[in-house]
């Protein structure tokens, strides 16, 4: 995994660089490993089956302090795509829990079967059925006070679509002090030919005021090349209402 040849600066800026979720690593971390002095790289874990090819490897730093820093770095791909490096998809964590918990959404996040084929009748409703069904009644929440004003920022600041909350939202979520993460909804499908993934988030916000609102996320790969992309939504039926779309453009 590790370049003999490669400065660990070079290193730090090659992963930052291909990871499909760079953006949401804390500022923190970005600045604490700008004093990087040295690394080192190994595969921590591996699964390869008929659906998915995933590692996880670990990348420590020592930094300028005398401190260890380690970045957890997934990166998978689909059985069909496994030879092909550019096919590849890479995420960074900060934390090994969140780096094992993306490693389970992987494996048995997304629905393995298909919602439907090429020849079958009512494609359309069977896509609309599958994203616009109703959720599970939710866990009762626990919020948990972790910076949620930087997460809020972030999670607007990977956005994507043209209709992402504005200002006023963004103003309003500065005085977030607690927040809680749910997977809403979860489902791979066959659109087009091509699969496509989709999952719902929704990041919920407690205020400093005691009330609380909602963030959106929809993550996605139904895109004309593929990538992964991110959106996001003020509200839960809009959300879902952007997944509906998204599998007629696929």
């Amino acid at each position: 995994m590790s370049d003999p040849y490669e400065t660990t600066e070079q290193h730090l800026e090659r992963l930052l660089r291909r990871a499909l979720n760079s953006f949401d690593l804390p500022d923190h971390t970005v600045e604490r490993l700008g004093s990087a002095l040295a690394h080192s790289s190994s595969l921590h874990s591996s699964h390869h089956s008929a659906t998915l090819h995933r590692e996880t490897y670990r990348h420590t730093y020592l930094l300028a302090d005398g401190s260890p820093f380690t970045l957890w770095e997934l990166v998978h791909c689909g059985p069909r795509e496994a030879g092909t490096p550019d096919a590849r998809q890479h995420e960074l964590y900060d934390d090994e829990t969140d780096a094992h918990l993306a490693a389970a959404r992987l494996a048995g996040g997304f629905c393995e079967s298909t919602v439907f084929g090429d020849d079958a009748p009512h494609a359309d409703l069977d896509i609309l059925s599958a994203l616009m069904a109703a959720p599970p009644a939710p866990l009762p929440r626990t919020y948990a006070p972790d910076n949620s004003a930087d997460h809020a920022r972030r999670v607007l600041r990977r956005a994507e679509n043209g209709d992402v909350p504005g200002e006023e939202t963004a103003r309003l979520l500065r005085a977030a002090f607690a927040h809680h993460i749910t997977q809403i909804f979860g489902r791979q499908c066959r659109v087009d030919g091509r699969d496509a993934g989709f999952t719902l988030y929704e990041h919920a916000f407690l205020l400093l005021d005691g009330s609380e609102t909602s963030l959106w996320e929809v993550e996605h790969t139904a895109t004309p090349d593929g990538r992964h992309m991110c959106e996001v939504y003020a509200d839960e039926d809009t959300a879902r209402g952007a997944m509906e779309s998204r599998t007629r453009i696929c």
